[in-house]
């Protein structure tokens, strides 16, 4: 190992530990709010089981007005939610609010796109065996898209690994955090291209997992 990864061994791995802090609790959002919500915008569009234009124009206005703030700025503008909701909006845990959000918007518009690719006919002969809605949502739809949920949220989850450098500007710390403040503002050239191949491994890593298992689980 480097003399100069030996020096910062501790730091980097604090950082490495907020960073998965940061994406662990945008992926926990993307789960349990992002996936209901692209379900829901799959489900209220035209010619769909409950077929409802306010409810899917109202969400999808939504989704798109998160997704196309600039990250940065938003975070900036969340500010004064983040402080209503932690008491704080400097540090980790503060920085998981804005992450969260753009976690929701993010995978519930994959979400809805994966769904999508369900066969019309797959919600057809559900809906002629008489399944209620949850059942063609859990029994049918997931099932049949299971594979582009996995690869959805394997993106999503990369993506958000990349919007987490960005935290350190409320504090929130993180390895994208650690290379911009000990590599490129002290001028450390080989400890930031240390840092950035080590970011790189781990998003090799993910994606690896993530095509592994979606190709798995694909049955079709």
């Amino acid at each position: 190992m480097p003399d100069i990864l030996v020096q910062y061994e501790a730091e980097i791995w604090s950082s490495i530990g907020e960073t998965f802090v940061m994406v662990g609790v945008s992926v926990l959002a993307a789960i349990l709010v992002g996936l209901p919500v692209g379900t829901l915008l799959f489900l209220c569009r035209k010619d769909q089981i409950l077929e409802n234009q306010f409810a899917f124009s109202s969400l999808n206005l939504l989704v798109n007005i998160v997704r196309s703030f600039p990250f940065l700025l938003l975070v900036v503008f969340l500010i004064p939610f983040t402080r209503l909701i932690m008491g704080t909006a400097i540090g980790t845990a503060a920085a998981t609010i804005p992450l969260s959000i753009i976690a929701i918007a993010h995978y519930s518009r994959l979400v809805e796109q994966s769904l999508l690719d369900v066969p019309k006919g797959v919600i057809e002969a559900a809906v002629s065996m008489g399944a209620s809605v949850k059942e063609v949502v859990f029994k049918f739809l997931y099932v049949e898209a299971r594979s582009g949920l996995v690869l959805g949220l394997t993106t999503s989850i990369i993506s958000f690994i990349s919007y987490s450098t960005i935290m350190g500007v409320v504090g929130g710390g993180g390895i994208g955090d650690f290379a911009i403040r000990y590599g490129y503002q002290q001028f450390k050239t080989d400890l930031m291209i240390y840092v950035i191949i080590i970011m790189v491994i781990l998003v090799q890593l993910l994606q690896f997992v993530g095509t592994t298992v979606s190709r798995l689980i694909d049955k079709r």
